[in-house]
């Protein structure tokens, strides 16, 4: 079947599908995609009894992704605070947001060269998709 996501609470790791006006259950055991579920989403699903399982993303088949981050306010954040990890934050990226953090932690301001090369493959369009995959704009 084909819904949208209604709500999903990334606490309890839960959320509801709707599809043809009628609402199904589903959590994260049953989401089959690398990036998290987010609210809006376009997705595939089978159903067993009342829940939603092998809940798939089928929004990247219906039509392009739009880009909803800027390229030049993650580039600015990089330079600016990249020793905290905020521009992939920004980005959408938590995990490696809080491995700068953490080594900037560990190795006293190390990090901040970690975020300045960051702000240059930024500003020069290396890095050029969020953490959901979209385009930067």
């Amino acid at each position: 079947m084909i819904g949208h996501i209604e709500s999903y609470d990334p606490k309890t790791q839960s959320g509801v599908i709707k599809s043809e006006e009628q609402f199904f259950a589903f959590d994260l055991q049953g989401w089959a995609e690398d990036v998290p579920p987010d609210q809006g989403d376009d997705v595939n699903f089978d159903l067993e009894g009342t829940a939603a399982i092998n809940v798939t993303l089928v929004g990247a088949y219906l039509h392009p992704p739009q880009a909803v981050k800027y390229k030049y306010v993650a580039a600015v954040l990089a330079l600016l605070l990249g020793f905290t990890g905020i521009h992939r934050f920004y980005l959408g990226f938590y995990k490696l947001g809080l491995a700068q953090l953490a080594l900037t932690a560990a190795t006293m301001g190390f990090g901040a060269a970690w975020g300045f090369i960051e702000a240059v493959l930024l500003f020069g369009g290396q890095i050029n998709k969020d953490g959901k995959g979209r385009p930067l704009k």
